[in-house]
């Protein structure tokens, strides 16, 4: 593997300059970005990162709780600071609503953990595109970064798709270190990865952190779960395989890509 050195400036600069490529040859000077905003690191730095390539005119932020969420001062703060347009869509009803209707269809109001989790994603992602099409003349952000992929850690058609996607070569480590560079909020770039939905973090899910993930990514490092990230990688691949959205390309070492292909 080639040496690992992340230049935070060349990056975001590249990065800048790669979201106003891809609107350039996707769209016109009056399309705007769209994407869920969450109020964690992924979603606030790509919405910092589009309004610094195409001005917060142009980027328009959608909150989506399921029923209460008790961060959802976060997501408003994210807004806020960036001055962009925002609109906030309860998906609860829909939830309840398909909820109902599937235990109906199977004879059990039971759901399984991964229904719980999974099935809020999903709506979120189509509650996007729903927004887009009434809107028009939009592209859908997705919010996903490398270390989360690399796991399987996303939803299968819910956060992990998009039209375009600035952060998903990326580490954890990295995206953190653009928000700082872009003067996002501190409490927002360094906030604990978690879903909101099972109470955990995103690490106390996985088992590891990611800051071993990450050391496998860039180096290649054989920690103490090593041979659990890499066996779930494998596992979980098939994601990446379906999915391929346009993705910024930073040129840094990639443990998985070089060995594995994707």
């Amino acid at each position: 593997m080639t040496p690992y050195k992340f230049n935070v400036q060349e990056t975001t600069d590249a990065l800048i300059d790669w979201i106003r490529d891809w609107f350039g040859k996707n769209g016109d000077n009056e399309t705007k970005a769209l994407l869920g905003i969450s109020g964690g690191k992924d979603s606030t730095v790509v919405a910092g990162l589009l309004v610094k390539a195409l001005g917060k005119e142009r980027v328009i932020g959608v909150l989506m709780p399921n029923g209460i969420q008790p961060d959802i001062e976060d997501s408003l703060a994210v807004v806020r600071h960036l001055g962009i347009k925002h609109y906030v869509i309860n998906i609860n009803n829909a939830f309840n609503g398909i909820t109902s209707e599937i235990g109906n269809a199977l004879g059990t109001q039971e759901t399984t953990p991964q229904y719980k989790t999974n099935t809020p994603a999903r709506i979120r992602m189509t509650t996007l595109y729903g927004v887009a099409a009434q809107i028009g003349n939009c592209r859908i952000a997705n919010t996903c970064n490398r270390s989360e992929d690399v796991q399987g850690y996303s939803t299968h058609y819910g956060d992990s798709a998009g039209d375009f996607s600035p952060l998903s070569k990326l580490t954890t480590e990295e995206v953190v270190s653009i928000g700082d560079y872009i003067g996002l909020p501190l409490n927002l770039t360094h906030k604990v990865p978690s879903d909101g939905m099972c109470g955990k973090s995103d690490e106390d899910n996985l088992g590891w952190t990611y800051a071993e993930i990450n050391r496998i990514i860039r180096r290649n490092e054989k920690g103490e779960h090593y041979e659990a990230i890499v066996n779930k990688y494998k596992w979980m691949k098939f994601k990446l395989e379906i999915v391929r959205i346009p993705a910024f390309m930073p040129g840094l070492p990639d443990y998985f890509a070089e060995t594995f292909g994707i």
